[in-house]
Parts: C-alpha cells; structure tokens; sequence
C-alpha cells in the first residue's frame, strides 16, 4: 500500500468552523491508523480574504482538539514551505508548463467583456454562461490571438489570467472512496482560472501541485469541493501526474439539527450553540463568537461527537477513546447523506466524559473557577463537592454554579416551602436535630442520616417531615444533591449554624 500522507489545508479566512474540524480529524484519524503523516497547509492566496489572527487559531483549535500535525505549519518538514503564498514561484512553473504544452492559455479579457460573454450566452440560450469550450474562441486570449499579439501583450505588462484548457467532449472519471464511481462530460467544467492577475495562484491550481510535491495520498475534504474533483482529474492528467493521483474521498455536509439544508453559523447563533471549536473575535466587527471550549466541552467529548457525524463503526457502541477511533476508522464506513448536528448528542458525551473523571480531576475545575473569585477552598473539600454533584453536571462549569451553596449560606426561603413545611413539629425537630449534630464528632453522611433518624423517633416524628425543609434552609434549594453527603461536607459547625439562623428568622404560621 502506498505510504498514507494526508493533509488538512484550511483558508486562514476566520475562524475554523466546526466542520473543518472534522475534516482534520478524519484526515488524522486515516493517517493514524496507517502509521502516516499528518500534514497542515495553509491555503492563503487569495490574499484579499486572508484575515489576521486565523492561522494561528487553527494551530490552537487542532491543538486543543488533540489532532496532531506531523509536518507543516508550525511543525516544518522536507516540503517546506507549507503556506501557498509562500510558494508562488513553484506555482508559475507548472502553470507554464500547462502552457507551453497547449493545456492552459493566457486570458486578457476585462471585466466588462467577461460580462458581455455571459450576456451573450444567455441571450443565446445556453444554460452555462461560462468560459468554456463554447466560448473561448470568441474571447480575447492567446487561442485566438497571433502569438506575436500575445508576446506583446505578455511584455506590455498588461493584466492577464491563465486559464486551464479543458478538453473537448471528453468523459472523465473518478473514483471517491464515499460516493464510488462518478462520471462528467468536460462539457459541464468550465476553462478555470489556474494564475490570476495578481500572481497568485487559484485552489485549483495550487493545491493539485502541492498535493502531487507533497506526496499526497488521500484527500478527505468537504463535499463542496466535490464539483471541482473533475477539474482537478485533468490537471493531474495534463501534468503527467494521473498515476501518483491521490484518492478522493468527499465528506458528507453538516446539516442543521432538522435536517433542512446545511448548517451555518446563523443557524448555530439562533440555536444557541457553537460553530468554533474555541473563542473568535473577529478583528473587523470586534464581534465575539463562544467556542466550544469555553462552553464548557471536553476535547475528547467533541472529537468522539464530530467523529460519528458521517462515520460510524457498524456496531451499537457509541463512546470511543481517540485511539479506539484510529483503531476502527475507515473511509469506507464514512456514508455519502448529510449528517445530522444534533447538540443534544454533543451534550450527552459531555456528559458521559465529565462524568467518568474521577474527583481529583472534577475538583480542578471548581478550584479553577473558585480562584477567580478569590474563594478558597481546600482540595479534600472540592473533590467531596466533585463527588457530591458529578451525577448532575454536564459541564464543568456547573461545578461552581451548582456549589455555592457549600460556600454561602441562603438568606431566603421558598414562602410555598414554608408554608407547606414549616410548623411547630418541624422546628422543634430541627432544633433537636441541630443540637445532636453539634455534638456529633466526625460527621459523615451515614452518621447524619443516623442522627436525624434517632432524633425525629425520640420525638416521636418521623424524619420524612423536614427532610424538604431542611435542604432548603441548607442549601437555598428545593431539589438538589445528595442530602447527607451536603452535611458531611458542610460540616457540624455550619449545619448548625444554618439551621439556627432559619429558625431564628423563620415564623412559625
């Protein structure tokens, strides 16, 4: 089998939509299993979209993801360089070559001509006002120029595309490993632009070169690139290359959660969910878009998340380590229908990763939002609380959130609580409850339930009656975590407290 080299070669154009993330993760995913190479490229020729900051964001967001550059941006490597603007010259010698040998030409039509053609063929009928075979040869360009007016123009300076020559009438074949044999007439591929004015290089261009220098052996990329794959069949061809030609695989679109049509970062805004793997601020609008990072997502959670957004293994099993999908990955299992982005499923492995941390763990992210606020919390008392909410966390976030009351005593009561709750019998309970708790050395949640079961049997209650009404004057809360375990970390001295103070403000009614 050929040595696996694959790259992701995103547009440093904004920040890295969560689809491209994908796409990184299914290239490493091949590239892993094979013992390959993992390569970044950065696409930037077309400089007029080229927006500060993006690249180094894509480096961060595949870092954070755990999708690991072999060769590159950032890495370097025996193809150096690994930006497109970088690599010009190399561009200009193919496109001439193209050139030289009757497959590409140079185009010195204006943008005022370029319209007139489109007018013309539409009054004419024809359903694809292009630059194509149908009218390149009434266009102003070395095909239908003296090859003296050409040279003239050419040493003029006058501005000037090169355009790739496509064939006649000519099938072209290829095969994508997702959607199997596909079939096009050359007639329905334009004359693409391969060099433009400015020197730089189209896609089209650019990266069947680089491919092909690189040694690339899959590329896995989205499914808009798919009307393209023809085009880039017969560069290859025209350049000699057709026997190094990488396989073509085109991945299936990110649909919105319904269904209905592609998923944009518009529709994420109005659903409420990211569309970035990390924070964006955009430089033009100082707009911030949330990542998913931030949100509060685990690497790992999101990676098994995107990676069944298309592929899956053929089993019922769901929740996969990075090494487990390497293991099972394969293109072939990769289905060409449009993939659902359900962010419910996204919250579920959240879940399901958050929650399989142990409390150490769980603990260090309620002692790193606990420092923000300058609350000090020791580490034995935060893995008690990681332990006492990790069934009810999605996020680590929530840790904090669903905590303060370990750290600040409610000053308010639920009046429905009270007045359902609150009498004679419940305060004389808690007092007596209270008082037991005090005295009671190493208090845990077994001993807690003990005390409170013995108390209310020698008053001749039973412990069900306050049980609501303690949580609330514990914890400010009608529902919650484990209730015993809340006192065994609150502590003899603060439930006491707690409890005191509600019956001291409380009216019995």
């Amino acid at each position: 089998m050929r040595e696996v080299r694959v790259r992701f070669a995103p547009s440093p154009t904004g920040a890295l939509h969560i689809g491209g993330v994908r796409t990184a993760l299914y290239n490493y995913l091949l590239a892993r299993k094979h013992n390959g190479t993992m390569i970044l490229r950065i696409e930037d020729t077309d400089q007029s979209r080229y927006v500060p900051g993006a690249e180094e964001y894509i480096i961060k967001s595949l870092e954070w993801a755990g999708i690991q550059i072999d060769e590159g941006v950032g890495k370097g490597g025996s193809h150096a360089p690994y930006r497109q603007s970088e690599r010009k010259e190399i561009y200009k010698q193919y496109a001439q070559k193209l050139v030289d040998e009757g497959n590409a030409y140079y185009a010195f039509d204006t943008e005022a001509e370029l319209e007139l053609m489109r007018e013309r063929l539409k009054a004419q009928g024809d359903p694809n006002q292009q630059y194509s075979s149908n009218s390149r040869l009434q266009m102003k360009n070395s095909l239908t120029l003296s090859e003296a007016e050409t040279q003239q123009k050419l040493n003029a300076g006058e501005p000037h595309v090169i355009r790739f020559k496509v064939p006649v009438n000519q099938e072209i074949y290829l095969t994508d490993l997702i959607r199997g044999e596909v079939v096009v007439n050359s007639s329905q591929v334009d004359d693409k632009v391969l060099m433009k004015s400015d020197g730089m290089p189209t896609y089209h261009l650019a990266n069947v070169v680089d491919d092909y220098l690189m040694k690339i052996s899959h590329v896995i990329r989205g499914e808009e690139w798919l009307p393209s794959a023809p085009l880039h069949v017969l560069l290859y061809q025209s350049l000699g290359w057709q026997n190094e030609m990488p396989q073509f695989a085109h991945l299936p679109l990110l649909l919105k959660p319904d269904g209905n049509g592609k998923l944009s970062k518009r529709d994420a805004d109005k659903m409420g969910f990211p569309i970035f793997p990390l924070n964006w601020k955009d430089p033009a609008t100082n707009e911030l878009a949330v990542g998913y990072k931030e949100v509060g997502y685990l690497p790992e959670a999101l990676i098994n998340f995107l990676a069944f957004l298309g592929w899956n293994p053929g089993t019922e099993k769901e929740i996969f380590s990075l090494q487990e999908l390497i293991d099972e990955f394969t293109i072939e299992r990769i289905g060409k229908a449009g993939a659902k982005f359900d962010i419910h499923k996204a919250q579920w492995y959240n879940q399901h990763y958050l929650r399989s941390k142990n409390n150490s763990e769980l603990a260090s992210y309620l002692l790193e939002d606990l420092k923000k606020e300058n609350i000090f919390c020791s580490q034995e008392k935060a893995e008690k609380i990681a332990h006492c909410l990790r069934e009810r966390v999605s996020f680590p976030q929530e840790l904090r959130l669903q905590s303060n009351f370990f750290f600040f005593a409610p000053t308010q009561f639920d009046e429905q609580v009270i007045l359902k709750k609150w009498n004679a019998d419940a305060a004389k309970l808690l007092l007596a409850y209270s008082t037991e708790i005090k005295a009671a050395k190493n208090l845990n949640a077994e001993l807690a339930k003990i005390i409170l079961d013995n108390t209310a049997s020698q008053l001749g209650l039973k412990a069900g009656q306050i049980l609501q009404v303690l949580r609330m004057i514990l914890t400010g809360q009608g529902s919650g975590p484990d209730l015993m375990l809340s006192i065994e970390i609150l502590g003899s001295e603060e439930t006491t407290k707690r409890i005191n103070y509600a019956l001291q403000t409380i009216t019995i009614k």
